[in-house]
């Protein structure tokens, strides 16, 4: 089985687990996730791969990680996870990806992604639920975070925070590759 059918498994038994947990109907998940009712069947009976945007609209509405989404496991409270069990989430056939490192549900879901944008890429966002707050350190480049609208600057050594709650996006201007690390917390459903 590839990466990507169990990452489709996961995916398939997760949603439909914590949709579960939450009591909500398809058509409930469906409203509060801004996702289509038939979305949401076709990723549970494993026969979509959605997404990344997508994917993140489920969890946000379920108020989980995409970690937990994915794969979740309850285990010790030290949990290693081995560079060939971080999950890639995005990929283009330039090299841009975003990786999945880690991720817990303590508090909140918390997670940690790495990721790399070539010269001319990027990646959008939707606004996640109130509360949430994201992190960013960037190692090599330079990165042109737009929050609401407004472009900041973020070069190599730099590092930002932001309100979530709004559309925004990562954007590689530059000539070299921007390399960089993100922490995402977002707050429990209440």
């Amino acid at each position: 089985m590839s990466d990507f059918d169990q990452l489709t498994q996961s995916l398939a038994r997760n949603l439909k687990r914590w949709r579960g947990d939450r009591g909500f109907t398809l058509d409930a998940l469906a409203a509060r996730a801004g996702v289509s009712r038939g979305m949401i069947i076709q990723i549970e009976q494993a026969r979509t791969n959605p997404s990344v945007g997508i994917t993140v609209k489920l969890a946000d509405a379920l108020g989980v990680s995409i970690t937990t989404l994915l794969d979740y496991e309850q285990g010790p409270q030290v949990r290693l996870v081995p560079p060939d069990q971080a999950v890639r989430m995005w990929g283009t056939d330039a090299g841009s990806r975003t990786t999945l490192l880690v991720g817990n549900e303590t508090r909140g879901p918390l997670e940690m992604w790495s990721w790399r944008l070539m010269p001319g890429e990027g990646s959008a966002s939707d606004a996640h639920p109130p509360g949430t707050v994201e992190l960013i350190h960037v190692t090599a480049g330079e990165l042109t975070l737009v929050a609401d609208g407004v472009a900041h600057a973020v070069p190599a050594g730099t590092s930002a925070t932001f309100e979530a709650n709004v559309p925004h996006a990562y954007r590689n201007k530059g000539p070299e590759p921007v390399e960089m690390t993100m922490a995402v917390s977002i707050p429990p459903v209440g």
